[in-house]
């Protein structure tokens, strides 16, 4: 059973940094893309940032140069960096396969506001 369990979310201001985690588990992180995604309040869920299992990666224009995405397969992790948070990056944050329909977890709330 695939499990996918985000954490790491929570209140900072405007310009500060935090750091995701995901633990999977069920699957072989290494042969997937993963991927982050974002809710925010009243809006559709939104790719923020995707990682080949080669180990590229790709941003949303609205995250590049200020998110960092990146992988441990062995530990069956993937994290992401957020730096000069905004205010516009309040949301709940997913990760998933990329593209994935199912399993998706719980999701960590990121609220940035002073």
């Amino acid at each position: 059973q695939v499990q996918l369990v985000e954490s790491g979310g929570g209140l900072v201001q405007p310009g500060g940094s935090l750091k995701l985690s995901c633990a999977g588990s069920g699957i072989r992180f290494s042969i997937y893309h993963m991927a982050w995604y974002r809710q925010a309040p009243g809006k559709q869920r939104e790719l923020v940032a995707f990682i080949h299992n080669n180990g590229d990666t790709n941003y949303s224009d609205s995250v590049k140069g200020r998110f960092t995405i990146s992988r441990d397969n062995p530990k069956n992790m993937v994290y992401l960096q957020m730096d000069s948070l905004k205010p516009e990056d309040t949301a709940v944050y997913y990760c998933n396969i990329k593209d994935a329909i199912n399993y998706w977890g719980k999701g960590t709330l990121v609220t940035v506001s002073s």
